[in-house]
């Protein structure tokens, strides 16, 4: 099933859409707290997407692919690396992703992304996926020169935009062993599995909530696999999550 927020006119509003329909079934409330149909249904094509969630934050995890740390003369951690990005860097699918003067090096970074569905503090891994929502594709853009020069992240991680997150959230979906492919103009640069994951979503979501809770709408990214590349503007860069789909965004100037 996928979960969608959309603008349908002069409002924005939810729905659930079969994996191949073509008609989104409007909801009332959120997907949190009883999302139950309204009997409305309206054609897919005649929407447009945002982003389906507009989290608290959202939990990053660097270094979570050997091959990707490894293309930064780095090995991965013995723990999770975290760090985290503010709602503002939340952007949905089609939205341009602008540049910034600041930086002169841009990188896309493309990640499965869970969506977290109920509170989750102290979560045991074996009970971790009864705290998911679904997942979705994301994008770590990330300032990368900002990132070698500053000794915190905050702004080569968590610039207005730095989040493309979308197009939907896929609620069927068994996250362990999935294909993540980022391509820039129609050429491939990113593919990965996430049964390369040195930390699968289970451990995170442990680790994670051992000492920070996560409420419904959270998002964590669970790290991209080797193959980074700079943005230009012009580009059109995708994320493709295999069964969920693709998320796809022009790049522009500031």
């Amino acid at each position: 099933m996928r979960l969608v927020r959309f603008r349908f006119g002069d409002r924005i509003a939810t729905g659930a859409a079969e994996f191949e329909g073509d008609t989104i079934r409007v909801l009332k409330g959120t997907f949190f707290e009883d999302p139950l149909p309204t009997g409305e249904e309206v054609p897919f094509d005649d929407v447009r997407l945002l982003a389906p969630v507009l989290p608290s934050k959202l939990v990053c995890v660097g270094k979570n692919y050997a091959a990707h740390a490894a293309e930064f003369d780095s090995d991965v951690p013995e723990e999770p690396l975290l760090f985290l990005k503010p709602s503002t860097a939340v952007i949905g699918a089609n939205d341009p992703i602008r540049l910034l003067p600041i930086s002169r090096r841009v990188d896309y970074e493309g990640e499965l992304a869970v969506v977290i569905g109920r509170i989750a503090r102290n979560v045991r891994t074996e009970d971790a996926y009864k705290h998911i929502l679904g997942y979705t594709c994301a994008n770590d853009v990330t300032l990368r020169d900002l990132q070698k020069t500053d000794d915190q992240w905050a702004r080569a991680k968590g610039f207005d935009g730095s989040c493309p997150l979308g197009p939907w959230i896929e609620t069927d979906l068994d996250p362990t062993d999935v294909r993540v492919e980022t391509r820039l103009n129609g050429d491939v640069r990113q593919a990965g599995q996430t049964s390369d994951m040195a930390f699968g979503v289970a451990t995170l979501i442990e680790y994670i909530t051992s000492f920070m809770t996560l409420l419904p709408g959270d998002a964590i990214l669970t790290g991209t696999p080797e193959g980074v590349g700079k943005l230009s503007p012009g580009d059109v860069v995708e994320v493709e999550v295999d069964g969920i789909g693709t998320l796809a965004n022009p790049v522009a100037a500031a």
